[in-house]
């Protein structure tokens, strides 16, 4: 799924925050229990990768814990990454983040000089909500909806560590397809900005295939479906999301589906696993290099036919050929 939806105020957050990295002693990643590679800043890890970090898990009472566990025994294969599991519920266990800040930099822990942390997420990761926990006050506004929080701002939460918030940032550009559908699903992406049924249609993919159990439970079915359309098909006539005639209201199912999954009504659910990401990661290089190839093929072959080619056809493949390095160099 591509996503058209990043906010200018979401480019200036990511620049200011790049620029003032080298300053900052820790960081604190707030990640999606549900999804935390696709809830992941990637960019930031390439520029300090061996930066202390704490990945807090959030909405952890909405995910598969046994998932959980994995995601956290993967992420701290690297000797600077610790995690840390957490529900608003649970307000005494979040702030033992405290203590972890100090105890990954005993240096600064020895001494009087304050911890400069980075707090940082997607939109909607329950940031907020954290900061809010962790200095005893409301001092970052929280909302059910994704880019409440607009600006950087300094919050000194005591015990001698000053917390740099910033806004909640998607990636500019999601390489891998699934991460758009499940960030969607997980309300990262405002839902103007999103198609009900598209997303509807992926989730119930995902659902007949790794929780059956759980939907079949939810829909009152008596058989798990074979397809996606099948499963919303039953849904629907289960729900009474009918048109007239008897057909399916998809449009209405998928949106009951969507809100249920984020309720946790369905069960607690993850839409991503450490293994499946490593297959998508493989084809996703694998196309990339087939497009790097086929482009590179057409080049040449342009080159080769120039002298054949008449003015306008070579200025007009000139122009995209600009395009193309153009569109890259944005990627990057």
């Amino acid at each position: 799924m591509s996503i058209h939806w990043y906010p200018g105020h979401m480019h200036k957050a990511q620049k200011e925050m790049k620029e003032v990295l080298p300053s900052v002693d820790l960081l604190i990643e707030v990640l999606d229990a549900r999804i935390p590679y696709s809830s992941k800043m990637s960019s930031l890890d390439a520029l300090q990768p061996t930066k202390p970090c704490i990945k807090v898990l959030t909405k952890t009472d909405l995910a598969d814990p046994e998932s959980t566990e994995l995601w956290q025994r993967h992420f701290e294969q690297n000797s600077h990454v610790k995690t840390l599991a957490t529900t608003t519920d649970e307000p005494g266990k979040t702030k033992s983040i405290i203590d972890l800040c100090r105890q990954m930099l005993p240096e600064k822990n020895a001494s009087v000089k304050k911890i400069n942390a980075m707090i940082y997420g997607i939109p909607n990761v329950g940031k907020s909500t954290l900061i809010n926990i962790l200095s005893d006050r409301i001092i970052a506004k929280t909302g059910n909806e994704p880019a409440v929080t607009k600006s950087q701002q300094r919050i000194d939460i005591g015990n001698g560590i000053m917390l740099l918030d910033t806004p909640g940032v998607l990636k500019p550009k999601i390489v891998n397809p699934n991460s758009g559908y499940r960030l969607a699903a997980c309300a990262a992406i405002k839902d103007t900005a999103i198609d009900y049924e598209d997303i509807g249609f992926y989730v119930a993919e995902f659902l007949i295939k790794a929780y059956p159990e759980l939907i079949a439970e939810r829909f009152k079915l008596d058989h798990i479906p074979d397809t996606e359309i099948e499963f919303l098909e039953m849904a629907a006539a289960n729900r009474g999301a009918l048109r007239s005639g008897g057909r399916a209201n998809l449009h209405k199912i998928c949106e009951v589906l969507i809100n249920e999954f984020r309720s946790g009504k369905l069960g607690r659910i993850t839409l991503e696993l450490p293994s499946m990401i490593e297959q998508e990661e493989e084809l996703i290089a694998i196309e990339e290099q087939k497009k790097k190839d086929a482009d590179a093929a057409r080049k040449a072959r342009f080159k080769q036919g120039k002298k054949g080619m008449s003015k306008h056809d070579i200025k007009t493949e000139q122009r995209k050929i600009r395009k193309e390095k153009l569109a890259n160099k944005r990627q990057r």
